[in-house]
């Protein structure tokens, strides 16, 4: 077991949590809900295929992630969209392909991320961004942020669907109910003296299921409340617009000194 700590002067491998992090963020989820619809669904190749090419992706790119030897925002946001994607396909197997319907999938994904904090927080003792400077700290973080994706997934599928036991609000219900927990986790990280790393976390997972009800009230048809938008065109306008802030917005890497 490790708890060494890093400096407060040590670099992360992965962004500090400003604003436009989260702004990216929720795009890159969105991204991930229309994107990976394309694949399994418009391109009929299923959800186990879909599945199995993005976990693919997603190996790759962490791998290419760990290896790297400092912060790279055009690795970083990549590596996010392919955990997007996987989460997406995964949550929709699991509920649908495997019958689990949506309340199943949410508690087994829900365990499975709190199982791999969990672990991460006993082995290294630390949960935090800034805590991220060593490859197998790297993977802990990467796994728990492709739970976090997938339960994201599932709970807006949950709370927007009215099949496989959903709660049929709608995606643009679905979209304000997320919103308002987002709200609610703002307030307590300003006016309250909360742990900033379960807030983040809280956070983290919120913002994937808002992006999977904006994905969905992007490209679902106008009679199941969305927007009717290809997925495709959905896909590429997203691509271009996180491309757009990635280049604009300024990003450096999280420090141990940092609040998360």
């Amino acid at each position: 077991m490790n708890h060494t700590a890093p400096s407060r002067d040590a670099l992360s491998k992965v962004p500090a949590v400003t604003l436009g992090f989260w702004l990216i963020k929720i795009a890159a989820t969105t991204l991930g809900e229309t994107a990976g619809d394309w694949v399994s669904m418009s391109l009929k190749l299923g959800y186990l295929v879909g599945s199995a090419i993005f976990a693919v992706l997603f190996v790759a790119f962490v791998t290419g992630q760990v290896r790297s030897g400092r912060f790279n925002a055009w690795l970083y946001w990549p590596t996010i969209i392919a955990t997007t994607t996987l989460g997406t396909t995964m949550a929709d197997f699991a509920d649908r392909s495997l019958g689990l319907g949506y309340p199943g999938g949410v508690a087994i994904i829900s365990a499975l991320l709190a199982l791999s904090l969990l672990t991460w927080h006993r082995v290294e003792g630390d949960v935090s961004v800034a805590s991220v400077t060593r490859p197998r700290t790297e993977w802990f973080y990467w796994i728990t942020i492709l739970f976090s994706q997938t339960l994201g997934t599932a709970l807006g599928d949950w709370v927007a669907g009215e099949d496989g036991g959903g709660l049929g609000l709608g995606y643009e219900n679905g979209a304000l109910v997320f919103g308002a927990g987002l709200l609610v986790v703002c307030g307590l990280y300003l006016w309250t003296r909360a742990s900033r790393t379960l807030l983040f976390w809280a956070a983290f997972i919120l913002t994937r299921p808002l992006g999977a009800t904006l994905g969905d009230l992007l490209d679902k048809p106008v009679a199941d409340g969305g927007l009717n938008v290809s997925r495709l065109w959905a896909s590429l306008i997203l691509v271009a617009f996180i491309a757009v802030c990635v280049a604009l917005i300024p990003q450096r890497a999280a420090k141990a000194s940092d609040a998360v």
